[in-house]
Parts: structure tokens; sequence; C-alpha cells
């Protein structure tokens, strides 16, 4: 693996006061001129970014254990990837790919094609966020097959958009208010393990869920099975052994379309190029984003050639799908991926969050306020439980959550929280995060944990 070389000081620094004078003084622009419906859960403003550090504009340094949602992979300013884009916008920025096309997006084609699961022949398609990708794989699978139901999970969650919204599990803040929602879609039950009844493997969990389908739905209605291989937004919740591959091969079975929603877990992110490759599982499509191009919007669809291709000409596409210059940055990201071994990088990640928080969790006892942790690779979970809960009734600590994260960022981390219940705390570091510095921002977590676990019930 190559060496990686940092342009900022990895260390934490924060200053006086906080948040810093510039940053309020920004936040007070904010206000009369952004609509109040953009939430930001950090209240400072970024000057620059590198590795695994994040400095605003007063000159406070953050630890990022966010990665901007699993974007910046490969660094927020990846030597590679900022040289591919200046390059590219010294010649052009854009021409429309429907209209002039250029090299780079079936270059980054080639190369999706090649590195998703599966040997069979492939074809993709370019666009801007995760949600458009998903709209297009279920258009795709809706033409293709004829049908018109398709299948999502609890805890899901899939995008803002009309579609993706009905998609999605959680009503607050994702859905509520803003229906009536597109029709014919139908959830079932998800592997949840920390959370299920009684022990339940993952294939039996798997034939709840196809009963379900059979019996509401019928299987020769159903376009298409849509989920996260571990669930994002829902809690990082990471299904049991045999889930994934039960719900796959039954749709192989009766010509439903498998699709894998990697947008947050795809590239490297959990130790493989993409989290099905953990069970074997090959999709018959899986869309992408976040990861994929160093911080630049792009998405992208990738199915077997037979589904992609019997999209008439002209059905799919839109005006800035697959941009030239974040197609040379998704190529240049990519290359830093292989170059730096980001996959076994966040197999290392793993092994240094786990020996923290697993021990942690071990003292705090069954009567501490870990759950559990979970998660694979560098994408991993902490969820937070009432205290005296964690093996018995299990009832949620949101509170402790928020608290946590707020104790973080005041000690310099930054870091995410989700979950249906909204008591997850959610680990996404930039894959290029230097083990110190990641070892330090775990310890102040864990200080952070120990104070909500002792706080006055």
């Amino acid at each position: 693996m190559a060496e990686i070389t940092y342009r900022l000081d990895q260390r934490r620094k924060v200053l006086g006061e906080f948040p810093g004078p510039k940053s309020v003084a920004l936040t007070r622009r904010r206000q009369s001129v952004v609509a109040a419906g953009v939430a930001s859960s950090v209240p400072v403003y970024v000057a620059d970014a590198d590795g695994g550090i994040i400095t605003d504009v007063d000159g406070n340094s953050f630890i990022d254990l966010g990665s901007g949602i699993a974007v910046t992979s490969v660094g927020a300013s990846d030597p590679a990837v900022a040289g591919a884009v200046k390059e590219q916008v010294e010649h052009f920025t854009h021409t429309c790919f429907m209209v002039t096309p250029y090299e780079s997006y079936i270059a980054v084609a080639e190369e999706l094609n090649q590195l998703t699961p599966g040997d069979h022949e492939k074809r993709t398609v370019l666009f801007n966020s995760g949600a458009e990708a998903v709209e297009n794989a279920v258009k795709v699978a809706r033409l293709a097959t004829g049908r018109d139901a398709i299948v999502a999970f609890d805890h899901a969650y899939h995008g803002r958009t009309n579609l993706t919204m009905a998609l999605t599990a959680k009503a607050m803040p994702y859905k509520t208010n803003f229906g009536p929602f597109a029709p014919e879609i139908y959830r079932v039950p998800m592997s949840y393990p920390y959370r299920e009844e009684t022990e339940i493997k993952g294939e039996e969990a798997a034939r709840r869920a196809i009963t379900m389908m059979e019996k509401q739905i019928g299987a020769d209605s159903i376009a298409a099975i849509l989920i996260e291989p571990i669930q994002g937004e829902g809690g990082f919740i990471v299904p049991a052994d045999g889930f994934l591959p039960t719900l796959a091969a039954w749709a192989k079975d009766k010509g439903v379309v498998f699709i894998a929603d990697e947008v947050q877990s795809g590239f490297c992110r959990t130790g493989e190029w993409f989290a099905v490759q953990h069970e074997g599982v090959v999709p018959d499509i899986i869309t992408m984003a976040k990861g994929i191009a160093g911080g630049l919007p792009l998405s992208a669809v990738t199915g077997r050639a037979e589904l992609m291709d019997a999209v008439h000409p002209g059905g799919l596409g839109g005006t800035y799908g697959g941009n030239p210059v974040a197609c040379v940055a998704a190529l240049a990201a990519i290359g830093s991926m292989r170059e730096y071994d980001l996959a076994g990088r966040a197999q290392n990640i793993e092994r240094i969050v786990r020996g923290t928080l697993e021990s942690l969790q071990e003292q705090l006892g069954d009567s501490g306020i870990i759950g559990e942790v979970r998660g694979r690779g560098a994408m991993l979970a902490v969820e937070l439980v009432m205290p005296g809960t964690a093996h018995t009734t299990k009832e949620p600590n949101p509170d402790a959550t928020k608290a946590i994260a707020a104790a973080c960022l005041a000690e310099g981390v930054v870091i995410l929280t989700c979950g249906t219940y909204g008591n997850v705390v959610r680990l996404l570091p930039p894959l290029v995060i230097g083990d110190e510095l990641l070892q330090d921002g775990l310890d102040v977590l864990a200080a952070a944990i120990r104070d909500a676990n002792s706080a006055p019930r």
C-alpha cells in the first residue's frame, strides 16, 4: 500500500469561544437567505479539509469521523482528485453526454462494470445523486419486467425525492407532510438481529419477508426488491448472515430484480469494494454514489446488460448526469482507492474501532448504555439504550446519543447520529485517516459515552 501524505496538520485543536465569531456571523447571514428546512448538525463553517481533519473559519481543527456522510473516503482534498479536476476544468466543464459525449463517461462505466460483483455482461448509466440512481434503477426494473410493485424494507433510507421518500421508512424528518407518495411501494421486515424479539437466523428472517411478499403482493407482481446491504440512516443495521443470499435466490427464481442500494456502503467503505461481497451476493442492479468521486456529485446504476438495454433510447439520462468534471474525479478517486488499498484500510479501521468500543462496552457491563457495537469495515455504529436495558427491554436512548455527539464536537470531534429511534452513533471516518488521529477521536468518543453512562438518571 502506498504511503499517505497529508497537506494539513493531522491534529485536533479547539480554540477559545465555540463556535467562533466568524462561524456565528455566517450563521446570521445564513438565517436570512437559506431555507430553514436545510439543517446542519455542526454549527461551524469549513475553511479547509484534508485526510482526517476539517478546519473551520475560526481556526479550529476537528477530527472528521463522518466523511460528509461517507463521501470523502479518499479525503476531502485528495491530490489525485484535485489534479484531475483542475486539468478537466481547463478544457470543458460540461457539454451534456446526451448531446456531445466524451470519453471519461465511458471510462467510468468501464470501471464500474469491472468493479461491481459478477462476471456477467453489464451496462452503466451515470447520474448526480443517490436518490436519482435509485429512481432510475426502479424505472429499469419496472420496464424490463413489465411489473409495478417495488419491495423495500423496515428502517430503509433511499432518498428525498417523491419516489425515494416512499421507499424510505422513517417519517420524520424525511416524509412528514410531504405526501402523497408514489404508489406500488410495499414494505417488509428487515433482519435486525439486535432488535428481534427472539433470535432468528438470516434464512428464517428472509423467509418471513418472502412469505409476506407472496401473500400480500404476489411474486408475479413484483418488479424488484430494493435493499441496502447494510442499512444507513436506519441505524447501520447489518442483517443476519444468510438474509441477503436467501432473498437474492428467491428473487432470481421468481424473475424479480434484486437491487442492492450501495450508495452509502460502496467503494471500500465496508472492507470490500461493495458490501454485498461479504456474503457473495451478485445483485442484478447496483446503485452507487457518495464515495464514488471524492466529493463531487456523481451517482451510477450498473446492471445486467439485458435489463439496462431493455430501456428505449432516450429513456435514461439527465442534463448533468455523468458531468465530465465529476467523471474524472471518479476515475482519480478509484485510482487512489487502489493505490492506498482502502478496502484493506477499512478493515484496519474496524479493528481499531472495535478494539476501543467493544472494550468500553465490556467495562460498562450489561447495565451500561451501549446496547450493541456493529458494522463492517469503516461503517460502524454504537446503538445506545437506557441504562439497565442493554439485554432486556433495549429501550432506545436518543437523549444520550445527542449529548454524546455534542460532547464530542466540543472536544473537536465530528460524529454523526442516525437510527429509526435516533439512538445510534455512526462512524464513517475517511479511509485515509491515520491510526493515531483515529484513536484520538475514539478516545474522545469513549469519554463522552462514559460521561453519558454515569449522568444522573
